[in-house]
């Protein structure tokens, strides 16, 4: 929904109704242009269909080639002289998470997370191979950390292990890893090209990353059913069982969890862009429904409480899209810390979690239904509190840079 009204006041602007103090003015007219396309694909092609399939817990693949045709990662018409700006990353994942939290989750997979492997983790020789065809989804991958039995404790409890076995393969050093282990929770694996697991050297202890062919032998994905949350997203348990891949497809620029570590710190500002996104959807959607929804014979939008409610979700939404612009400007300046990520993708997803519940509440029992739309949104914040970092693990990062001592245990 991209509801629109006259802003009080005197400078009469035009304002998308979720974006109170028009956020989006910070775009360039050919930006806004790049995500008129896209708002106008996704109300007209995208939301006909999201009730159903979210419904049937299947993925819409009709929208991924047209969404993908957008050209949305690094638009021709903004990058003649430099790569898209941070902030037009930041408005396109707004603007897909305010239709669908799914959605937003299957396009920064590519566009945000295996695109940032790649950035930080491959050698320059790599990206120049690779780069092109993350951009144009001709390589399609996915990131594949979390484990059945470790999620927040994955820094020190990762699991998979890699074996190196020199002069046992065909690339040109003659080296072959083999790769043993599982990941879970793993989001699109079952379309993408590449795997990029994430696998401790039993030589050294330390964290390598690879690009494991989904086809390859020892490789098995298995969907993960009976979710209540981002039902239309495939979230597949992978097992590696003494997987072969040579060293020419591991990604040379990670040797440590630390370079694993740089990655979450580029890559949590989507997630609070998403958490974002999902609070103006539900906002909206519960917007359009009181005012037309009638009580005791007047609009629900008429009543006290219920103004009280909207008020309070704006005023998330509008907190929300002041931290992760002002994040997203920092990280354009080079400025990239894990306590500043991790307090946006925090405090987005705990204010997240307060408006779909508002939202929910305020369109009453219709509100536990997928037509009224605000559902799918109540329902897949759930996720999105939980992914890319718990809310107290977020709260620990902060902690350690507040006070200079680690809460965290091994």
């Amino acid at each position: 929904m991209t509801t629109t009204t006259t802003a009080p006041g005197t400078d009469q602007r035009l304002y998308t109704v979720a974006d109170w103090y028009d956020a989006e003015a910070l775009l360039s007219t050919e930006e806004r242009q790049v995500l008129g396309r896209l708002r106008s694909f996704l109300t007209t092609e995208a939301k006909p269909l999201l009730a159903e399939y979210w419904e049937r817990g299947e993925f819409p693949e009709q929208l991924a080639r047209p969404l993908i045709d957008l050209d949305l990662m690094e638009p021709a018409d903004l990058t003649v002289d430099a790569p898209a700006r941070g902030i037009f990353h930041g408005f396109r994942i707004f603007e897909l998470a305010r239709t669908d939290a799914s959605l937003a989750t299957w396009y920064t997979a590519q566009a945000g997370l295996f695109r940032t492997a790649i950035r930080v983790g491959a050698s320059e020789e790599q990206q120049k191979e690779w780069m092109p065809r993350v951009i144009d989804f001709s390589l399609k991958g996915v990131f594949s950390l979390t484990e059945p039995e470790h999620g927040s404790d994955i820094a020190g409890g990762l699991a998979t292990t890699a074996r190196y076995q020199p002069g046992a393969g065909t690339d040109s050093d003659g080296g072959t890893w083999v790769l043993d282990g599982a990941k879970r929770w793993i989001g699109g694996a079952s379309t993408a090209d590449v795997l990029c697991v994430f696998a401790r050297d039993v030589a050294d202890a330390q964290v390598k990353a690879f690009l494991v062919d989904r086809t390859a032998a020892g490789v098995s994905l298995e969907k993960i059913h009976g979710k209540t949350s981002l039902r239309m997203m495939q979230n597949a348990h992978i097992t590696l069982d003494n997987v072969r891949v040579p060293d020419a497809m591991r990604l040379h620029n990670v040797n440590s969890f630390k370079d694993v570590a740089a990655m979450l710190r580029a890559m949590r500002s989507d997630v609070a862009w998403i958490a974002t996104g999902i609070q103006a959807g539900a906002f909206e959607a519960a917007l359009a429904y009181v005012k037309e929804r009638q009580q005791f014979g007047r609009p629900l939008g008429s009543f006290q409480l219920v103004q009280e409610k909207l008020a309070r979700m704006l005023c998330n939404i509008t907190a929300s899209l002041s931290l992760v612009v002002r994040l997203t400007e920092q990280q354009g300046w080079g400025i990239y810390r894990d306590q500043d990520s991790a307090l946006a993708k925090m405090q987005t997803s705990l204010m997240m979690r307060q408006t779909v519940a508002l939202a929910r509440e305020v369109v009453g029992g219709n509100g536990i239904t997928l037509a009224a739309d605000v559902a799918r949104f109540h329902a897949d914040a759930e996720a999105v509190y939980s992914y890319e970092g718990t809310h107290e693990i977020n709260a620990l990062i902060i902690g350690r840079a507040l006070t200079g001592a680690g809460a965290f245990t091994n």
